[in-house]
């Protein structure tokens, strides 16, 4: 192990938290990004480099999948949104070390879902029966 390897953790134990509340555990969650747009300026007369100025920052929206749960809170709130009643919540993403310490979270806000899938269904399998939800959010911050 390096120096720099020491403080990386193996990410096994993560909550969606909603509006304070421990939702539920999810299998995965994607889409914890951020980028910025780069425009290219091309300077007359300096033919050696182009400029790149950075442009508008956008956040992915989330999306999380876990396995079919007795409560319907994500599917009912999704048909809230398909209905015109978008209700917004402010969200974490929270990482737990080992010992059960909180790592590392993200807060996301006034979020809404904007899709939501079902699981397949397979009588020829003995896998989980997965679902899941993407959320769109009006920015994100290091918690």
């Amino acid at each position: 192990m390096t120096v720099g390897d020491r403080d990386v953790q193996v990410v096994h134990r993560f909550y969606l938290q909603i509006d304070g509340v421990n939702l539920a555990v999810f299998l995965e969650i994607s889409g914890l990004q951020v980028e910025t747009e780069v425009f290219e300026y091309e300077e007359g007369g300096n033919n050696g480099f182009v400029h790149k100025l950075p442009g508008q920052t956008r956040v992915g929206n989330l999306t999380c999948r876990r396995g079919v749960a007795t409560s319907n809170e994500l599917f009912t709130w999704y048909m809230q949104v398909a209905g015109g009643q978008i209700e917004r919540r402010n969200l974490s993403v929270i990482i737990y070390t080992y010992a059960g310490e909180e790592m590392r979270r993200w807060n996301f806000f006034s979020a809404y879902p904007v899709r939501w899938v079902g699981p397949t269904l397979d009588a020829n399998t003995t896998d989980y029966a997965i679902e899941s939800i993407e959320l769109a959010h009006a920015g994100m911050q290091l918690g």
